[in-house]
């Protein structure tokens, strides 16, 4: 028995060693930033957590996407809603003067496309227009909290569409997540506690396609590392505030094994490159501290 007891103390010691390095090394990296920075990390089959700001209600920008994707599978999956049914697009939807590769594809108004064409844009190349489109397919922003509410997620609200976000700069903090309930959502989601296998499977398929924000997270992970991913920017104000600079994702590990991290970094005024540097720094420490 007292091999054992001294074993789960070396054990124990050296992996809170190991936190400890990952402590010091996502420190360094934030220390004497002017920005606010939430951080969330949970191994999924060994139940690491790393948090720091984990608790703090920041703005998501497009990473609420991913939540809205999920509640729109929802309604697919109870049939009130399918992946084939055709959406409308016209000048009614899709807006100029906001970020839409949906309407750069499909400059002539009254085309017809499948409802999963409008949901991969949202969620893979964070289409502004779909996002808007897929909520009111939904009845709105409610339909989304009512959703999450119901799977138990806590620290999260989502009140504004992208439309209301570019008329207020100050509605996207009524549209906040912590990093720990992004962490949660994603686990949730992994587990298949959200949606149906199949329409896990597809969203993970569309979030594994992801093409923004590739100075982020995965800018220094191994490439093809598997990354399911959702990004989130607000850009600048005229006073040169950054209101939200995210990114969250599961990753896929070499061992095959996962985790889940969420990057916000809010109310910064640091550059763009600075605040997506940080977010890649401390996705490249997480990364190394998984495969040591």
């Amino acid at each position: 028995m007292k091999k054992i007891g001294l074993l789960f103390v070396l054990i124990s010691a050296f992996v809170f060693g190991q936190q400890s390095v990952l402590e010091q090394k996502i420190n360094a990296i934030i220390k004497d930033k002017n920005a606010t920075v939430g951080i969330s990390v949970l191994g999924f089959e060994n139940g690491f957590k790393y948090n720091k700001n984990a608790d703090k209600k920041l703005p998501m920008q497009s990473v609420f996407k991913f939540h809205i994707a999920a509640a729109v599978l929802d309604y697919i999956d109870k049939g009130k809603l399918s992946l084939n049914q055709k959406i409308l697009l016209n000048n009614a939807n899709l807006h100029e003067n906001t970020w839409s590769p949906l309407r750069d594809k499909y400059p002539k108004e009254n085309v017809e496309v499948p409802l999963s064409e409008i949901l991969e844009y949202t969620v893979a190349k964070s289409d502004n227009n779909g996002c808007d489109i897929l909520l009111k397919l939904l009845g709105g922003t409610q339909k989304v909290q009512k959703f999450m509410d119901a799977k138990g997620l806590k620290g999260f609200q989502i009140k504004f569409n992208e439309a209301e976000m570019h008329k207020d700069w100050n509605a996207q903090y009524q549209n906040y997540s912590t990093a720990s309930s992004a962490t949660d959502v994603l686990k949730k989601f992994y587990d298949g506690k959200l949606l149906s296998k199949k329409s896990t499977d597809y969203l993970m398929k569309v979030m594994l396609s992801t093409s923004t924000g590739k100075n982020k997270l995965i800018e220094q992970l191994p490439e093809n590392t598997p990354v399911a991913r959702k990004t989130g920017a607000s850009g600048k104000n005229n006073a040169g505030l950054t209101g939200a600079e995210n990114e969250i994702a599961i990753v896929t590990l070499p061992n095959g094994k996962h985790y889940a991290i969420a990057v916000f970094v809010s109310n910064s005024t640091e550059t763009n490159v600075v605040n997506c540097k940080m977010i890649s720094d401390i996705s490249k420490s997480v990364w190394d501290y998984f495969n040591k």
